[in-house]
């Protein structure tokens, strides 16, 4: 059975200048999911975004969101958080959620009221008379995040909503996006960090270069690469790099080297009978940090640096 889609784009083109910044993408996110579009500074994941929530029109292809080829004729029912941030800064906190909310229809006094349900449900509820002036940078960037939900949309965006976050307030966010997720909204949200993505996305897809690099879900991305082994042995002798794979590098417990394609079990006996024991073994998928540089090549990950 077809999952049904929330988004649907083929063959998305921008150019700036020239310069194809978006040069033919394709996106398909399903109902319900949190999905995610991963990529280094300056790959196009912004421009993508713009195009197909329609706030810029592509070059070429088209997109179909929430079942409407004009997203801006469906605004009310979808929530976008953008990567430049913009908070009236004599506000108080309930009061910019609820006038974000205003301009998606709600009335002011239920905007107040969920603006304070919001608040406290996200770690904030000592803050809602707090001026906009007196907040972090993380709390500034919840308050516009639940400004961004407060009228309950169907479909969110979330530009980049990690960066800059310090690890407590990364992981209210993390919250705030899975309780969206449970509440039926469908997510879309862009990032260059691998940590959020490996926890959140049922599927992501990977753009560099202004291209669609991957789609896929995190296990698909991640099986990219193969399983890698930790071997520590009891008894580290001189023969033992004889016996292990040509790839094994010797670290500070043990040695690492890729799973050999007959499987573990007779190289261990090797190891057994040669006298070098088991002092442990642990046998894992690489992460998707090791997938995505896969993906999108060293050269571009070391230019991100």
């Amino acid at each position: 059975m077809t999952q049904e889609l929330a988004l649907e784009a083929h063959g998305l083109v921008k150019k700036f200048g020239g310069k194809r910044v978006v040069d033919g993408i394709d996106l398909s996110v399903p109902k319900g999911a949190i999905y995610g579009v991963l990529g280094p500074n300056g790959a196009g994941k912004t421009t993508t975004l713009r195009m197909l929530l329609g706030i810029i029109e592509p070059d070429a292809g088209h997109r179909t969101l929430m079942g409407s080829d004009s997203p801006r004729e469906i605004s009310d029912d979808v929530g976008y958080l953008p990567e430049e941030r913009g908070l009236y800064p004599g506000m108080k906190c309930k009061d910019a959620i609820a006038f974000m909310g205003a301009l998606r229809g709600l009335d002011w006094k239920t905007d107040r009221t969920r603006a304070v349900e919001l608040m406290e449900a996200a770690g904030l509820g000592h803050a809602p008379d707090m001026k906009i002036r007196k907040l972090s940078k993380g709390m500034a960037q919840l308050v516009q995040l639940l400004g961004s939900v407060v009228h309950r949309p169907r479909f969110i965006v979330l530009d980049e909503p990690f960066s800059g976050l310090d690890p407590v307030n990364q992981e209210r966010l993390e919250q705030l996006v899975l309780a969206e997720r449970d509440r039926g909204a469908t997510i879309l949200f862009s990032t260059h960090i691998m940590a959020h993505a490996e926890r959140l996305c049922d599927r992501l897809c990977v753009i560099a270069g202004g291209k669609r690099r991957f789609e896929g879900t995190v296990a698909d991305a991640r099986a990219i690469l193969p399983m890698r082994v930790l071997y520590e042995p009891h008894h580290d002798s001189g023969d033992i790099a004889a016996i292990l794979p040509p790839d094994a590098r010797r670290e500070a417990e043990g040695w690492r080297f890729t799973l050999p394609e007959e499987g573990i079990e007779q190289l261990l006996v090797r190891l057994i009978e040669a006298g070098h024991g088991i002092s442990g073994l642990s046998i894992e998928r690489p992460g998707l940090h090791e997938a995505f540089v896969e993906i999108v090549g060293r050269k571009t990950v070391e230019e991100m640096a």
